[in-house]
């Protein structure tokens, strides 16, 4: 099993930005899928998922700028982001639970590191 997650990368403050996470060995289908994050310091702390069925939920912190997608056809979770800020800035890591999201953590991918500065 991986979660190969890309598209980070450097950003300045204003701007968006589109991650993936693509899924091997399972079949999303049956699993839900989540973005976490980890600011340098900080604890991990989640920031999007997404149900089976599409139902997604976003941490505070991102409501408004942040949209979770899945293409279970490509075996591929996404997260696009907007109106980025500074404080945005961390390693992104994509998580799969199998069933129920209360599951999120039982695969971890590796994460991308997105920095958002001037």
């Amino acid at each position: 099993v991986q979660l190969q997650a890309s598209g980070g990368g450097l950003v300045q403050p204003g701007g968006s930005l589109r991650l993936s996470c693509a899924a091997s060995g399972f079949t999303m289908d049956d699993w839900c899928m989540g973005w976490f994050r980890r600011a340098p310091g900080m604890e991990r702390e989640g920031v999007a998922s997404i149900t089976r069925d599409g139902t997604t939920s976003y941490t505070d912190a991102v409501k408004g700028r942040a949209t979770i997608s899945r293409d279970n056809a490509k075996n591929t979770v996404y997260l696009e982001m907007s109106s980025l800020k500074p404080e945005d800035t961390a390693v992104y890591y994509c998580a799969a639970g199998y069933y129920y999201c209360s599951a999120l953590g039982d695969w971890w991918g590796q994460g991308t590191l997105v920095t958002v500065s001037s």
